[in-house]
């Protein structure tokens, strides 16, 4: 989550994205809610105010997220850290869940904060890859989850990685959710963890560029003064785009 203290908006902030310095950075961190959510941990409003807010989001978008008949309600949760939107939120509204998560020691913490879902059948894989390196099954997911942290990443891996997730969703009823801060006027890097935070209209530009249509999008509410705005968005395949 991008707190708004970055530096010049560059035209092209997204090529001074360096994924190896965002990795270390996150590694650095310390591997709780209040070290992935940047300082805005548990003794905040914003994780219980995150939750209420995806929670809320998934039920409006009611009949369009249905899932098929003998299918199972897969989750993957994009940008997983330590687990803490798995365990609160995916678990909740999903059947299983698959974890992506490319920091060492976010993926060790992860195992351990969701051993008690581990046992109850709730946790599938914990891959540590980033999103670039990741193949999805195709044909899997009922939900795929992407929070706080696409920014790591340029917007041409960005398209390509939402591709991937097109095909590995489930045929009927899938669907994909990126939930992400908004820069209200240019993208913005900020150096300290390599990153950039899109505005809306580079968002909408890259569904549009992988071949997505926007299902629904609403503001977060809740979160604190100064940061950025963070929006959520529900995306399908677009057929007419892809032709």
């Amino acid at each position: 989550m991008e707190p708004n203290t970055s530096s010049k908006p560059e035209s092209k902030a997204d090529d001074l994205i360096n994924y190896d310095d965002a990795v270390s950075y996150w590694s650095s961190v310390p591997a709780t809610v209040n070290g992935v959510l940047g300082g805005f941990g548990e003794t905040t409003p914003v994780p219980k105010a995150d939750v209420s807010g995806s929670m809320g989001f998934v039920r409006r978008l009611g009949p369009s997220l249905k899932i098929g008949e003998g299918r199972v309600k897969y989750g993957l949760d994009v940008g997983a850290g330590i687990g803490r939107v798995t365990r609160d939120f995916l678990s909740k509204v999903c059947d299983k869940v698959d974890l992506l998560e490319p920091v060492e020691p976010f993926v060790k913490e992860a195992h351990n904060q969701l051993a008690p879902l581990k046992q109850e059948g709730k946790i599938g894989e914990i891959f540590q890859l980033g999103i670039q390196d990741f193949e999805p099954e195709e044909d899997k997911y009922w939900l795929i989850w992407c929070q706080w942290c696409v920014g790591q990443v340029p917007d041409n891996i960005l398209v390509e990685f939402l591709k991937k997730c097109q095909k590995s969703l489930q045929k009927t009823g899938g669907m994909i959710v990126v939930k992400e801060n908004n820069s209200p006027v240019a993208d913005d890097f900020d150096e300290t963890d390599s990153s950039v935070t899109r505005t809306d209209e580079s968002f909408r530009r890259i569904f549009k560029e992988a071949g997505l249509r926007l299902i629904m999008t609403a503001l977060q509410k809740g979160m604190p003064r100064g940061i950025y705005p963070v929006r959520m968005y529900a995306l399908k395949p677009d057929i007419q785009l892809q032709q």
